[in-house]
């Protein structure tokens, strides 16, 4: 469990983004309207988290439940994360921002692997600050996941089954090689977090804003920031041992 913080800068911000579709509908536009204009958060948010002083910058970009949704949606979303990927290569070097993944993206079509995994390739060295797109993702598949991972490991000798500590299950967990998010972020009014690294975000602060992702500026995200700093993360302790740790 992490030591308890008063610190007023997240390492780490985590952003369910919602509200592409009815932004469209207000308007009187196709859902696919809003999804483009989505993209272009995508860019604004991304760059103010770095300017923000951000360290790592999660997006919820596709979930295992969106599948469901009309192919032509599916079609046309996968067509656009793929569009954004290729676009945005030279931007993402430029201002050295590394991309990671989280999710199933095995099962995302070959173009947008193949976009992924040449971004991924070409931005790994990079330390500073990190874009990671959650896609094809669910906390509770992931969940299987690391647990077939672990059990196989155990099978293998490679790990005690004995050994309950989290420290050890979090390694086969996708983000492994991140830390935990300070602060989880919903736009769009809607106050849940929908399947979204509910392991990870055990002790994360939420907020929940009633802003559509379309809509959603770095004002936003800054104002964000500032409810966190005013947020007590005591992780089980209490404020008179937060008050002992600091003096």
């Amino acid at each position: 469990m992490p030591a308890a913080s008063r610190s007023k800068t997240p390492e780490h911000v985590a952003i369910i983004m919602d509200g592409n579709g009815r932004w469209a509908q207000q308007r009187g536009l196709p859902r696919i309207e809003g999804h483009r204009r989505g993209v272009e958060t995508v860019r604004t948010v991304t760059d103010a988290g770095r300017e923000l002083g951000l360290r790592t910058l999660t997006l919820y970009a596709f979930s295992v439940e969106n599948w469901s949704r009309p192919q032509d949606e599916v079609s046309a979303l996968m067509g656009l994360l793929e569009f954004y990927l290729k676009k945005e290569l030279n931007t993402f070097i430029k201002n050295r921002i590394r991309l990671r993944t989280i999710g199933r993206t095995a099962a995302l079509p070959a173009g947008v692997q193949k976009a992924l995994n040449h971004t991924i390739e070409a931005t790994k060295e990079f330390t500073d600050y990190t874009l990671v797109l959650a896609l094809n993702y669910g906390a509770r598949t992931e969940v299987i996941d690391a647990a077939r991972a672990y059990a196989t490991a155990v099978a293998a000798g490679k790990e005690n089954l004995n050994d309950d500590s989290w420290a050890t299950f979090n390694r086969y967990l996708y983000t492994a090689d991140l830390p935990d998010p300070d602060l989880i972020i919903r736009t769009s009014g809607e106050e849940r977090l929908s399947n979204f690294m509910l392991m990870q975000g055990a002790y994360a602060e939420l907020v929940f804003i009633p802003v559509l992702w379309p809509d959603f500026a770095k004002a936003d995200l800054a104002a964000a920031i500032a409810e966190y700093g005013k947020r007590e993360r005591r992780y089980g302790q209490t404020s008179a041992q937060l008050k002992t740790t600091d003096t």
